[in-house]
């Protein structure tokens, strides 16, 4: 098991010239709609000024610097997994499975892995988790920047799909608008049944 550490100072990489990517999810809270996670390795020649933490930032300087991860990275990639795999293997199962992913679709093989929190998924290469790690490490900050935006555009999608439950607004999060949507209509087929809100709107409308 790897020890997760909490370093003291923002940090583009280890060292100078090596390939470290960045590894972060999003959407583990949410009771609708897949997990998502992104690797990123930065270049340390093109600056990217703002990387934050995705939950400091509004939507639009997230998709803002989206855009800038996206042409001066060294390489990136986006991942996910699915409302059925998260409720067959569980959610914290899942969110390592989406972020062994996007390290396996990296067009540029790095060196080691920097992972946000506590765990780390199984990976060929030596890794790292760091405890509040996009709040302190470049490259983490840039992989929940394209996870957080791919996520909600996501959402957004799934929205046009199932109107009804104003995904588009909460991004399916357990939001009090959420909530009573799920009263009203019961899960549609992107809710995550093993989540305990949704398992109980199901058992409820079973008992009308």
């Amino acid at each position: 098991m790897v020890r997760a550490s909490k370093p003291n100072r923002l940090l583009l990489a280890p060292e100078q010239g090596s390939r470290v990517c960045g590894v972060d999810e999003a959407g583990r809270g949410p009771l609708a709609g897949a997990v998502f996670a992104a690797a990123v390795i930065l270049d340390p020649e093109q600056n990217i000024p703002g990387l934050r933490d995705s939950k400091e930032l509004g939507a639009g300087e997230r998709e803002r610097l989206a855009r800038l991860i996206r042409e001066r990275s060294l390489a990136c990639a986006i991942a996910q997994a699915s409302v059925e795999e998260i409720d067959s293997l569980n959610i914290f199962k899942a969110s390592l499975l989406a972020m062994q992913r996007a390290v396996a679709a990296l067009v540029v093989v790095p060196e080691a892995a920097w992972i946000d929190g506590k765990h780390c998924p199984e990976l060929k290469i030596p890794s790292r988790a760091i405890i509040q790690g996009d709040a302190q490490i470049e490259a983490i900050a840039a992989a929940s920047i394209l996870a957080k935006t791919a996520r909600d555009a996501s959402m957004r999608a799934l929205h046009g799909l199932y109107p009804a439950y104003g995904f588009d607004r909460h991004k399916g999060y357990g939001t009090a608008e959420h909530l009573r949507c799920l009263e009203q209509h019961g899960a549609c087929p992107i809710h995550r049944r093993s989540f305990a809100p949704v398992r109980r709107a199901l058992e409820r409308r079973a008992r009308d």
